[in-house]
């Protein structure tokens, strides 16, 4: 430095050397380790992972080796609990990019795997929610203890609310305007349904006494009148109305055999 050969390098007022912004730590007294070790354990960290443990160290420190040495310390930072977890599985949402943290053993079968699935992922999210929330309520008066799968689900929170370099406006604004064009076209589908439907539709009344048929396309598959397929009735009846419900219901008077059946109509099946 004091030659000129390395011009991203400086000393600073206070004497230390820095490369850019980034003070430069020496291999000294097990400093770069210290360094290390209160990245990775601080209460807030959470487990931050190779990637985040680097990029959180990286505006503030350098040396020689610092991305290999993370990568290193954080392969084997996993202690053994009493559940004896020798792994954690990290399952993806890809459109919203959280995670989720399970502990399991690597030898542990797929079915075992698929049954941690469902429970943890299928019908656990909200229970996991308000337990996540309790505990960090805990934590900011306490230290943590015990083993760290007891945690793990802390650590599923901290990494989903830090940043995300692939989650942005862009992503939002993306989303939205998916939403809005999928709204769109269910709106224009509905209306074109609709229109079909009205040109068929007659408006039709009846009188207490007269005698209508009712469509049997409800009732297949519960009820059996006559033959099956393209044969089967399309109609049953006829029966008498006996009262009007509305502007556009009726009450039928159905047989004996069809006491199982609720006998007010919409207009629109007779």
């Amino acid at each position: 430095m004091k030659q000129g050969k390395k011009s991203n390098f400086s000393i600073r007022a206070d004497g230390a050397i820095a490369k850019g912004e980034r003070i430069c730590v020496p291999n000294v007294d097990g400093l770069q380790r210290e360094i290390l070790q209160e990245a990775h354990n601080a209460p807030y960290t959470m487990q931050p992972g190779t990637t985040k443990m680097y990029r959180n160290l990286r505006p503030y420190y350098w040396w020689q080796t610092m991305k290999k040495d993370v990568a290193e310390f954080v392969v084997k930072c996993l202690p053994r609990t009493l559940r004896k977890p020798d792994a954690i599985w990290v399952i993806v949402d890809r459109l919203t990019k959280s995670t989720h943290f399970l502990p399991i053993q690597l030898s542990d079968s797929m079915d075992k795997l698929a049954q941690l699935y469902v429970l943890e992922i299928t019908d656990g999210p909200s229970e996991k929610i308000i337990q996540t929330l309790e505990d960090m309520m805990r934590s900011c008066t306490m230290e943590f203890k015990g083993n760290w799968d007891d945690h793990l689900h802390l650590m599923e929170f901290a990494y989903n609310n830090s940043f995300h370099s692939s989650i942005g406006p862009e992503l939002v604004q993306e989303t939205v305007e998916k939403i809005r064009i999928v709204k769109k076209c269910l709106k224009a589908a509905q209306d074109r349904q609709k229109s079909y439907a009205d040109k068929h539709q007659k408006e039709m009344e009846y009188e207490m006494g007269d005698k209508v048929f009712q469509k049997a396309s409800p009732w297949k598959g519960i009820l059996r009148f006559g033959k099956q397929g393209k044969l089967s009735l399309r109609y049953i009846g006829p029966y008498e109305i006996t009262e009007r419900i509305g502007p556009l219901a009726y009450r039928l008077a159905l047989p004996s055999e069809l006491s199982q059946i609720y006998d007010v109509f919409h207009v629109s099946m007779l």
